[in-house]
Protein backbone atom coordinates (compact mmCIF):
# COMPACT_ATOMS: atom_id res chain seq x y z
CA UNK A 1 0.00 0.00 0.00
CA UNK A 2 2.92 2.14 0.79
CA UNK A 3 4.47 2.46 -2.89
CA UNK A 4 0.45 2.71 -4.08
CA UNK A 5 0.26 6.21 -2.45
CA UNK A 6 4.30 7.03 -3.78
CA UNK A 7 3.18 6.72 -7.23
CA UNK A 8 -0.35 8.09 -6.72
CA UNK A 9 0.97 11.87 -5.15
CA UNK A 10 3.65 11.70 -8.32
CA UNK A 11 0.92 10.85 -10.59
CA UNK A 12 -1.32 13.96 -8.97
CA UNK A 13 2.00 16.36 -8.68
CA UNK A 14 2.30 15.14 -12.38
CA UNK A 15 -1.04 15.93 -13.48
CA UNK A 16 -1.20 19.35 -12.14
CA UNK A 17 2.04 19.86 -13.62
CA UNK A 18 0.63 19.95 -16.69
CA UNK A 19 -1.82 21.72 -16.58
CA UNK A 20 0.29 25.20 -15.98
CA UNK A 21 0.39 27.25 -18.95
CA UNK A 22 3.31 28.54 -21.12
CA UNK A 23 4.26 31.79 -22.01
CA UNK A 24 3.33 32.84 -25.81
CA UNK A 25 5.99 34.39 -27.62
CA UNK A 26 4.56 36.79 -30.42
CA UNK A 27 6.74 38.27 -32.42
CA UNK A 28 5.04 42.24 -33.26
CA UNK A 29 3.71 42.91 -36.84
CA UNK A 30 4.84 38.95 -37.72
CA UNK A 31 6.84 38.55 -41.06
CA UNK A 32 7.04 42.34 -41.33
CA UNK A 33 8.34 43.45 -37.79
CA UNK A 34 8.55 46.64 -36.18
CA UNK A 35 8.48 49.03 -38.80
CA UNK A 36 6.89 51.79 -40.44
CA UNK A 37 4.79 49.72 -43.13
CA UNK A 38 3.29 47.23 -40.64
CA UNK A 39 -0.04 47.73 -39.73
CA UNK A 40 0.53 47.25 -35.92
CA UNK A 41 -3.42 47.88 -35.23
CA UNK A 42 -4.37 45.24 -37.35
CA UNK A 43 -2.10 42.73 -36.34
CA UNK A 44 -3.09 43.18 -32.53
CA UNK A 45 -6.70 43.29 -33.11
CA UNK A 46 -7.12 39.19 -32.71
CA UNK A 47 -4.62 38.57 -30.30
CA UNK A 48 -5.79 37.81 -26.81
CA UNK A 49 -2.31 38.66 -24.53
CA UNK A 50 -2.40 37.47 -21.00
CA UNK A 51 0.29 37.80 -18.33
CA UNK A 52 3.40 35.91 -19.00
CA UNK A 53 2.97 36.37 -22.64
CA UNK A 54 6.20 38.28 -24.60
CA UNK A 55 6.15 40.60 -26.92
CA UNK A 56 9.24 40.09 -29.43
CA UNK A 57 10.43 43.11 -31.16
CA UNK A 58 12.00 42.76 -34.47
CA UNK A 59 13.37 46.13 -36.19
CA UNK A 60 16.06 47.82 -38.06
CA UNK A 61 18.91 50.36 -36.65
CA UNK A 62 16.38 53.20 -37.74
CA UNK A 63 13.55 52.11 -35.88
CA UNK A 64 13.71 51.53 -31.74
CA UNK A 65 11.08 50.67 -29.22
CA UNK A 66 9.67 52.81 -26.25
CA UNK A 67 7.24 52.01 -24.04
CA UNK A 68 5.01 54.87 -22.29
CA UNK A 69 1.98 56.01 -20.88
CA UNK A 70 -0.93 56.50 -22.52
CA UNK A 71 -1.13 60.24 -22.82
CA UNK A 72 2.36 60.09 -24.18
CA UNK A 73 1.28 56.92 -26.70
CA UNK A 74 -1.48 59.40 -27.82
CA UNK A 75 0.89 62.19 -28.78
CA UNK A 76 4.27 60.65 -29.52
CA UNK A 77 5.73 62.28 -26.78
CA UNK A 78 9.53 60.98 -25.76
CA UNK A 79 10.66 62.67 -23.24
CA UNK A 80 8.90 60.68 -20.77
CA UNK A 81 9.66 56.83 -21.51
CA UNK A 82 8.95 53.84 -19.03
CA UNK A 83 11.62 51.81 -21.00
CA UNK A 84 13.67 52.10 -23.94
CA UNK A 85 15.27 49.97 -26.26
CA UNK A 86 17.20 50.42 -29.30
CA UNK A 87 19.34 46.67 -30.54
CA UNK A 88 16.89 45.32 -33.35
CA UNK A 89 15.73 42.47 -31.33
CA UNK A 90 14.10 43.64 -27.93
CA UNK A 91 11.85 41.08 -25.30
CA UNK A 92 9.60 42.65 -23.61
CA UNK A 93 7.52 40.44 -21.21
CA UNK A 94 4.31 41.11 -20.14
CA UNK A 95 4.31 40.41 -16.41
CA UNK A 96 1.19 42.53 -14.99
CA UNK A 97 -2.59 43.00 -16.34
CA UNK A 98 -3.69 46.04 -17.94
CA UNK A 99 -3.03 48.58 -20.82
CA UNK A 100 0.65 48.65 -22.51
CA UNK A 101 1.62 51.28 -24.95
CA UNK A 102 4.73 51.22 -26.97
CA UNK A 103 6.23 53.96 -29.52
CA UNK A 104 8.67 54.33 -32.04
CA UNK A 105 11.23 56.55 -31.13
CA UNK A 106 11.44 58.34 -33.77
CA UNK A 107 8.64 60.50 -33.98
CA UNK A 108 7.93 60.41 -37.22
CA UNK A 109 7.48 57.15 -37.70
CA UNK A 110 5.32 57.23 -34.33
CA UNK A 111 2.98 59.60 -35.79
CA UNK A 112 2.81 57.59 -38.97
CA UNK A 113 1.42 54.63 -36.98
CA UNK A 114 4.35 52.69 -35.72
CA UNK A 115 2.88 52.40 -32.35
CA UNK A 116 1.32 49.25 -30.18
CA UNK A 117 -1.05 49.36 -27.43
CA UNK A 118 -2.09 45.64 -25.72
CA UNK A 119 -4.40 44.91 -23.15
CA UNK A 120 -2.69 42.25 -20.82
CA UNK A 121 -5.37 39.73 -19.24
CA UNK A 122 -4.99 38.25 -16.34
CA UNK A 123 -4.48 34.55 -16.69
CA UNK A 124 -6.83 32.54 -15.43
CA UNK A 125 -5.04 29.69 -14.95
CA UNK A 126 -2.02 31.43 -12.69
CA UNK A 127 -1.44 30.80 -9.43
CA UNK A 128 -0.78 33.68 -7.01
CA UNK A 129 2.86 33.46 -7.81
CA UNK A 130 4.57 36.07 -9.84
CA UNK A 131 4.85 35.57 -14.02
CA UNK A 132 8.27 34.60 -14.85
CA UNK A 133 10.60 37.51 -15.83
CA UNK A 134 12.39 37.36 -18.97
CA UNK A 135 15.30 39.40 -20.21
CA UNK A 136 16.62 40.56 -23.79
CA UNK A 137 19.50 38.05 -23.29
CA UNK A 138 17.88 35.19 -22.57
CA UNK A 139 16.04 34.27 -26.25
CA UNK A 140 17.64 33.04 -29.01
CA UNK A 141 18.65 36.11 -31.31
CA UNK A 142 17.44 35.99 -35.15
CA UNK A 143 18.95 36.98 -38.10
CA UNK A 144 18.63 40.66 -38.77
CA UNK A 145 15.78 41.96 -39.90
CA UNK A 146 14.46 41.46 -43.01
CA UNK A 147 11.42 43.26 -44.53
CA UNK A 148 10.93 40.47 -47.16
CA UNK A 149 7.55 38.35 -45.70
CA UNK A 150 9.44 35.60 -47.55
CA UNK A 151 11.61 35.48 -45.20
CA UNK A 152 11.76 32.89 -42.52
CA UNK A 153 10.49 35.17 -40.00
CA UNK A 154 9.17 33.24 -36.70
CA UNK A 155 5.31 34.54 -36.36
CA UNK A 156 2.92 34.88 -33.88
CA UNK A 157 1.68 31.28 -33.77
CA UNK A 158 3.81 30.56 -30.23
CA UNK A 159 3.03 27.73 -28.27
CA UNK A 160 0.62 27.24 -25.68
CA UNK A 161 0.60 23.97 -23.22
CA UNK A 162 -2.15 23.34 -20.76
CA UNK A 163 -5.89 23.68 -21.39
CA UNK A 164 -8.38 21.94 -20.75
CA UNK A 165 -7.47 19.16 -22.36
CA UNK A 166 -4.13 18.98 -20.48
CA UNK A 167 -6.72 19.64 -17.22
CA UNK A 168 -8.79 16.67 -18.32
CA UNK A 169 -6.27 14.51 -18.44
CA UNK A 170 -4.83 15.72 -15.17
CA UNK A 171 -8.34 14.88 -13.59
CA UNK A 172 -8.82 11.47 -15.14
CA UNK A 173 -5.53 10.42 -13.84
CA UNK A 174 -5.95 11.39 -10.50
CA UNK A 175 -10.06 9.57 -10.43
CA UNK A 176 -7.63 6.41 -11.65
CA UNK A 177 -5.20 6.69 -9.41
CA UNK A 178 -6.88 6.99 -6.48
CA UNK A 179 -9.49 4.04 -7.24
CA UNK A 180 -6.29 1.95 -8.03
CA UNK A 181 -5.19 2.58 -4.62
CA UNK A 182 -8.48 2.57 -2.77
Amino acid sequence: MGKGVVLGCVLVVLGFALTCSAATYYTVGDSSGWDISTDLDTWAKDKQFIVGDVLLFQYSSSNSVNEVTKESFKGCNMTDTLQTSSNGNTSIPLNRPGERYFVCGNKLHCLGGMKLQVNVQKDPAASPAAAPEASEGSLPRPSSKNNNPAAAIPNSTGFINGGMVSLLSAFLGSMATLLWIL
